[in-house]
């Protein structure tokens, strides 16, 4: 384990703090946003970085579209960025498509410091406080996140939040993988075994239906590539959530990466009821990734482990709602083999 000083965000200092498994794993995580900046992980060919970050945290600031942050107080996306809540209604930052809420506003959970709460040479654990109406959300929210390595290659997230008056969690997991370096992730093998996902209008809000995958592109039950043709030749987008479970329940398969380049793979499981798998098209920083990487297009995918979009505002959605006395949790393992 160590610990160093990466850089100040109006004048806090964040810190980057190394954690690593006996087997060879490592991760930087940074005390700004939650950040998973680097992780390197065993392979047949060697240590392989398997996530996407960036270099500085000024580059964090401007340019980092979630790179491995925590987003929160409600990860993706609330329709006009307003829910009601016990006869109230609440306004959030409108800061997707300048009408709905998107991963807690432009300031959200990922977005900003957090203090370290311990750190040891295979765990580090993070703690935020966000205040009644920061972001428009309601109640003083405490949320703890405890990144650490399972023997021999599992990193695994604890993340508990509790709250003095009734609000809404969601907290996502958003680091973008890409397991062999490749320019982009489309020949990578995906398996999600869901047989549903919340349908979407055209700017990415779900309607309230609930539809099948069977004979649509979002059929991944059966492992495929990325890669699949859409409309016009170009290559089908992905950004949807798929419907796992219910909440609440044990760790459950949520998703299953690999790469046919190498070999490597990673298997997703979580308590949470849904993943959101994001194929990474609209990214192009720029500015050079770790190892001078130029990101360009599906340079990285994210599975992110959440509730499902605009949960607020559709009553047959599993609640994302939090009241005084409960305790949000969920675990998540991102394991590698």
């Amino acid at each position: 384990m160590s610990i160093r000083l990466f850089g100040e965000d109006a004048g806090r200092p964040v810190h980057e703090i190394t954690i690593r498994s006996k087997a060879g794993a490592e991760a930087k995580i940074l005390s700004w946003g939650a950040v998973v900046r680097d992780l390197i992980v065993p392979s047949k060919t060697g240590p392989q970085r398997v996530v996407l970050g960036l270099n500085s945290l000024e580059d964090y600031i401007a340019h980092s579209p979630h790179y491995g942050a925590l987003a929160g107080r409600f990860a993706n996306r609330i329709r006009n960025g307003r829910f009601t809540l016990d006869g109230e209604t609440y306004q959030l930052d409108q800061n997707f498509l300048g009408k709905h809420g998107l991963h807690g506003g432009s300031a959200g959970f990922g977005k900003r410091p957090w203090q370290v709460a311990h750190h040891d040479e295979n765990s580090v654990t993070l703690t935020l406080f966000s205040h009644d109406g920061d972001g428009g959300f309601p109640g003083n929210l405490t949320v703890t996140c405890r990144y650490s390595f399972v023997e021999p290659a599992n990193l695994r997230t604890e993340i508990t939040a509790t709250t003095d008056k009734a609000t809404i969690v969601n907290l996502a997991l958003h680091s973008y993988y890409n397991l062999d370096g490749s320019a982009d992730i489309l020949d990578h093998i995906v398996q999600i075994p869901a047989d549903f996902i919340s349908t979407l209008d055209a700017e990415l809000i779900p309607t309230g239906e609930i539809r099948s995958v069977t004979g649509t592109p979002f059929d991944f039950r059966t492992p495929r590539a990325v890669r699949f043709a859409g409309e016009g030749g170009d290559f089908f987008k992905y950004d949807q959530n798929f419907m796992i479970s219910t909440r609440g329940g044990p760790l459950r398969h949520a998703a299953t990466v690999t790469s046919p380049k190498n070999g490597l793979s990673m298997d997703v499981y979580t308590t949470e009821p849904c993943i959101q798998f994001y194929d990474g098209v609209k990214m192009k920083p720029p500015v050079p990734g770790l190892g001078g990487v130029m990101y360009g297009a599906r340079a990285g995918l994210c599975l992110e482990p959440q509730n499902v979009p605009d949960s607020p505002n559709v009553s047959h959605f599993p609640s994302p709602v939090l009241r005084p006395g409960e305790v949000y949790r969920q675990v998540t393992d991102y394991r590698f083999k």
